[in-house]
């Protein structure tokens, strides 16, 4: 239908209008497909438009994860709420974990900057303020284990 409203669009002009996307920032291909479909463009175009741009490698999700991994980690997000929010992107499961290791240590120490970026430097004693930090961390998408090694330290 969209190709009888819209029949003057061609390849060009969505290739134009996801290169522009692209150049802004990386995207999964899905979340590429997915702003294309917004601006009414026909789905075979942007399919086949998409399709060139992963052939010539403008469009690479393991790129996008690697990239977006690292800059919500900048930001001060857990393994989690990473994990989610790539699967929201449309990013495959596997290729999720070949970024992000669920385990690695350094989410501990990451789980602490956070949370002394937020509340300082010291660990609280009070159970409340503990529950409201863990919330706080919980929300950012660090798990349980991260917690207890912050809150169990000496």
């Amino acid at each position: 239908m969209a190709e009888l409203e819209f029949p003057e669009t061609k390849l060009r002009d969505v290739r134009i209008a996801a290169m522009n996307m692209l150049a802004r920032r990386e995207h999964s291909c899905a979340e590429l497909k997915r702003k294309l479909q917004t601006k009414s463009y026909p789905k075979n175009l942007i399919e086949t438009v998409v399709e060139q741009l992963r052939a010539e490698n403008l469009q690479n999700d393991s790129r996008f994860t690697e990239s977006y991994i690292r800059f919500r980690v900048q930001k001060g997000f857990g393994p989690i709420k990473i994990q989610h929010e790539l699967k929201e992107r449309g990013v495959d499961e596997d290729l999720i974990q070949v970024f992000l290791d669920m385990s690695d240590e350094r989410w501990d120490e990451a789980a602490e900057e956070a949370r002394a970026k937020r509340f300082g430097v010291a660990v609280p004693e009070d159970p409340k303020e503990k529950a409201k930090q863990a919330r706080f961390l919980q929300y950012r998408g660090y798990g349980h284990s991260h917690m207890k090694a912050l809150f169990s330290r000496d």
